[in-house]
């Protein structure tokens, strides 16, 4: 599979003053990708093996870099989920989107569980993959070996090396082949401009009781080697969302969009387009 590359990103400032950076590709229904945590995250480098395939499929896809991540601002804050959520409603609103479906992995799927919750009026459709804020914050630190890893040496400590990365990062995916030098290096480039808050003073809560109130159709995706979110979100969402869809794939870790990148834009704009 060779590898996009990325388009122009585009900068926009919110109200509060935060900077968000982000790309934005063809017309049609917008569809709003939120990228998971993680070392060195950006949104581009999540979805990059899946937007040219909405586009071609008539949506307008953007793609922010959450506060705190890729080169959006980093400030020295609580990353709670309401300051993730205000950001993302900020950004739709400095952009003129009234509503549109959501795509998340991790804690975008958690954000996006949270706009869908705070603001029902501004979601279409939600597609989650690996969703976070399904448990405890205990039951992720003391059971998923991939969040140990990741936390276990802090930013900017020099025993964060590129090499270390790898090794979190092989921990993301089934297949280790997705982990290549390029993806490292990117990823490492962003590490580096990172503030410890983001993981430090990151609060997500469990909002799993809270899922009977989501009203919009939703697609869900987990792997069942997932090592940062337990599969067990995936069986809250069916049972407790009104309209849900999930897709699980045995060989597949925390990334079913990269993993199986043909089979997740599929069904995902088939979801689209049948859920218009």
């Amino acid at each position: 599979m060779s590898v996009p590359t990325k388009p122009v990103s585009q900068k926009i400032e919110l109200a509060d003053g935060l900077q968000i950076d982000f790309t934005r590709m063809g017309k049609g229904e917008p569809v709003v990708f939120l990228q998971g945590s993680g070392p060195g995250a950006s949104g581009w480098m999540n979805f990059r093996y899946n937007a040219q395939h909405f586009v071609d499929q008539g949506f307008e896809v953007i793609i922010p870099d959450l506060p705190g991540f890729g080169d959006s601002d980093k400030p020295d804050t609580d990353y709670t989920l309401d300051f993730f959520v205000e950001s993302v409603v900020g950004f739709l609103d400095q952009l003129d989107l009234n509503s549109v479906s959501l795509v998340g992995n991790s804690l975008g799927g958690a954000v996006s569980l949270g706009v869908a919750l705070a603001h029902p009026q501004r979601v279409e459709k939600l597609i989650l993959m690996g969703c976070g804020g399904l448990e405890d914050v205990e039951v992720y630190f003391q059971t998923m070996e991939g969040i140990q890893a990741m936390t276990k040496i802090p930013l900017g400590s020099p025993e964060f090396t590129p090499e270390y990365l790898k090794e979190v990062l092989k921990l993301i995916v089934f297949d280790p082949k997705h982990i290549t030098d390029e993806l490292i290096e990117e990823r490492y480039r962003i590490l580096k401009t990172q503030n410890a808050s983001v993981f430090g003073r990151m609060r997500i809560p469990n909002i799993s009781s809270r899922l009977n109130e989501i009203k919009v159709p939703v697609l869900g995706f987990w792997g069942a080697q997932d090592r940062f979110c337990p599969i067990s979100g995936a069986e809250k969402i069916v049972r407790s969302c009104d309209n849900a869809k999930m897709i699980t794939l045995s060989q597949c870790g925390h990334w079913v969009m990269i993993e199986y990148a043909e089979l997740f834009n599929r069904e995902c704009t088939n979801f689209l387009r049948e859920n218009s």
